[in-house]
């Protein structure tokens, strides 16, 4: 039997107008200690977030999610935070924004291959 590992994963939200309360998940991010893994998916729907927010920069949308990529791939491109540990960029990355990118409380979970399942809940999450 293959090996269990433990997983964290957030949701990755638009807020375009936060005293609305109003959002569109747009992509999930997912880190596992064991498997030394921390990486997004997302996806910029522009037809969505036009119906949610017609005045919306998608430019500026998809700068905003480019960083955030970079920081879960680590290294300085991902700036001083991309210099952290895996775990310390997660924390970092999920904690409580009031700001048009913002993520969910972090949820658990057990898998065989972190890839894989960034690709499952993308796909029930975002996709669906």
């Amino acid at each position: 039997m293959q090996e269990l590992h433990l997983y964290e994963y957030a949701v990755i939200r638009v807020v375009p107008r936060v005293e609305r309360e109003e959002f569109l998940n747009v992509g999930v991010m997912l880190y596992c200690k064991k498997q030394k893994f921390l990486q997004m998916r997302y996806i910029l729907d522009e037809s969505r977030l036009r119906a949610l927010c017609p005045t919306i920069d998608i430019h500026e949308l998809a700068s905003y999610l480019c960083a955030i990529e970079k920081i879960c791939a680590g290294g300085r491109q991902g700036g001083p935070i991309g210099m952290l540990d895996l775990a310390s960029r997660f924390r970092w990355l999920t904690a409580t924004r009031s700001t048009i990118v913002q993520t969910s409380k972090t949820h658990g979970g057990l898998c065989i291959d972190a890839a894989t399942t960034l690709q499952h809940l993308h796909q029930q999450l975002v996709l669906l």
